[in-house]
């Protein structure tokens, strides 16, 4: 339990920051998004401390949209996710009743969406960014993370994996879905599974992954930061959030 307490007090901790610095740059739209998060946070911390599950999921959905339960469950991975990892969350954590299929087109109705009232929306889900500040196929990322955490370089899809599965093992949540999903993300992580393939340890895959991840962690560190500055130098604010157009999506659009 202690390592998934430290994992949500600092995930606490830095949400705090986040909202101070909203607020002094008087950018309320974020700072609400933040906040929100924040009291997840905290009530995922509760729930923890107390040994209860939470709350969102005994009272059955909490959010309407099938947009609102992708920020849900994103906001809890706090990392790139592809569509199946996000549906999973969403439906073990918090009841979520959305499909793969639901997803497909929601990205292109966020940038429409951006494109036509820029900023008008607490926040976008967008793409993560590929090396050449594109958007990543099938990768979804939230508007409010910084530009380092929503640019892909060539360890952060293992980086990101490993990031999720820590928040997943660290949300304690025993619903019999939370754990299914545990279990088939442990499986992908040297040292996280026993050798009699009991039930899924949080704590033991909490460890392991961190374990790997502190072989990644400072090489992808410094790539995504390079990516980040080329992205805020290179890009206008609708190819930061959705990349920057190709010849491929050019085509696509022309088609549509």
């Amino acid at each position: 339990m202690s390592d998934g307490l430290d994992d949500l007090e600092r995930r606490i901790d830095g949400l705090r920051a986040g909202v101070r610095k909203a607020m002094r740059a008087r950018d309320g739209a974020t700072a609400r998004v933040l906040r929100a998060e924040l009291r997840a946070a905290e009530r995922a911390w509760d729930a923890l401390v107390s040994g209860e599950q939470p709350k969102a999921r005994a009272e059955g959905p909490r959010l309407v949209t099938v947009r609102e339960q992708v920020h849900q469950a994103l906001a809890l991975l706090g990392a790139a996710a592809q569509p199946r990892l996000v549906v999973a969350v969403s439906g073990a954590f918090f009841a979520g009743t959305i499909r793969s299929a639901q997803l497909t087109s929601l990205r292109r109705d966020e940038e429409r969406s951006f494109r036509s009232t820029p900023h008008g929306r607490p926040y976008y889900l967008c793409a993560a960014l590929t090396d050449r500040l594109s958007s990543a196929r099938g990768l979804l990322t939230l508007s409010t993370w910084p530009l380092e955490r929503r640019v892909v370089g060539p360890l952060s899809p293992r980086v990101d994996f490993l990031t999720c599965a820590i928040a997943v093992a660290s949300a304690g949540c025993a619903d019999e879905g939370a754990l299914r999903l545990l279990a088939r993300m442990a499986r992908n992580v040297p040292g996280a599974t026993a050798a009699d393939l009991g039930p899924p340890d949080p704590r033991r895959i909490v460890e392991a992954a961190r374990a790997e991840l502190s072989v990644h962690a400072e090489r992808d560190t410094r790539d995504r930061a390079e990516l980040a500055r080329r992205a805020t130098s290179q890009l206008g604010d609708v190819a930061r959030l959705f990349g920057a157009a190709t010849l491929g999506t050019i085509k696509e659009e022309t088609a549509t």
